[in-house]
């Protein structure tokens, strides 16, 4: 396994990070507990979590990930093996079950978000604390054409004031923001600088072969600034391990149970997938494999967000921290690339 620098910090993560947020929905305690075993023996360090999961968010489910979490390092007593990472939730996003549906980033929902992540997780501390998604209303979660909206938000000198006051109690050890654009990431590592206080060290927003808009701008971001990209869905929610090919919808398989997830659904997405999965197997890959391993292999990528409902498909992911991919299949991905830009945005 591959280890790389989390920003400036003297944190050395893993190039795969193992994603968490079936457990609790899809994969009960014990599938949750050998998923962990099985990423450890491989060398991966690394963990990512949120108050908000398992997803799809629900109030009967909310927070069962993170308890499990805890009660895995309460079993094991391993914590200080693990880099840890969790996340507060932001407003909207369909969330009335947390903190009554009214959330902020302020210093008073950043403390009852964080105490409450540190109870279940049953630690003292979290690595990485990341927010979940903007406060302040912008493109994420595939919106594109900006609209600008005035709204009454929490400011972001504030919301690093109270991320400042966490960091020096102790709680969490670095922050990190999720789905955000290239002017909030610069608007928190400006002000940082000019004030003193800690700095931004990742962003965790999508990047796969259907989405790679993160290149354009946040990439260079990350790199001039050593603040590297965590990518999540690097699989389009499993689209791209070719599964569901041909409109096939197993048993049990994300997108087989809830209709929500409707991102990779389109028909030019389909229409691309297809290509992807296609170009794999003409040189004989994985097409799950070669997903990953194009989204490990960019520059602008600190740590690679993979999840799993089974032992399977979770070791498949872990193999392809060992694919290094052809000039040939690159150059395979990059004609696809160049004729369907981002079918899935």
């Amino acid at each position: 396994m591959e280890y790389r620098k989390l920003g400036r910090t003297d944190l050395n993560v893993s190039a795969l990070c193992l994603g968490t947020m079936t457990w609790g929905e899809q994969n009960d305690a014990a599938e949750a507990f050998a998923q962990i075993e099985r990423a450890k023996a491989h060398g991966i360090n690394f963990i990512d979590t949120a108050e908000m999961y398992p997803v799809p968010p629900r109030a009967e489910t909310y927070s069962k990930t993170e308890q499990i979490i805890g009660d895995y390092f309460k079993q094991r007593g391993d914590r200080a093996d693990w880099i840890l990472a969790s996340k507060i939730a932001g407003p909207g996003n369909g969330i009335t079950h947390i903190r009554d549906g009214q959330l902020k980033h302020n210093r008073q929902h950043i403390v009852a978000a964080l105490d409450a992540s540190l109870k279940r997780l049953q630690t003292d501390w979290i690595d990485l604390y990341q927010l979940h998604w903007p406060e302040r209303p912008t493109n994420f979660f595939g919106q594109l054409g900006y609209q600008h909206q005035d709204s009454d938000c929490t400011p972001i000198e504030e919301i690093l004031e109270a991320l400042e006051e966490q960091v020096k109690a102790g709680k969490i050890r670095h922050i990190g923001l999720s789905n955000e654009t290239p002017w909030g990431t610069m608007k928190f590592l400006q002000l940082a600088e000019a004030r003193g206080m800690s700095r931004v060290v990742s962003v965790q927003n999508p990047y796969n072969l259907l989405n790679r808009s993160y290149e354009v701008g946040m990439a260079e971001v990350s790199i001039r600034e050593q603040c590297g990209l965590l990518a999540y869905s690097p699989l389009a929610f499993g689209m791209l391990s070719g599964k569901y090919e041909n409109g096939a919808r197993p048993a049990n398989a994300r997108l087989s149970l809830f209709s929500r997830f409707a991102r990779y659904n389109a028909p030019e997405t389909v229409a691309a997938c297809s290509r992807y999965v296609a170009l794999a197997r003409e040189h004989g890959l994985d097409p799950a494999q070669m997903a990953l391993a194009f989204v490990t292999s960019r520059p602008f990528v600190t740590s690679n967000i993979i999840g799993a409902t089974s032992l399977q498909q979770l070791d498949a992911n872990l193999a392809s921290s060992e694919l290094k991919l052809s000039d040939a299949v690159l150059e395979g991905i990059e004609a696809i690339h160049k004729s369907q830009p981002n079918p899935a945005p």
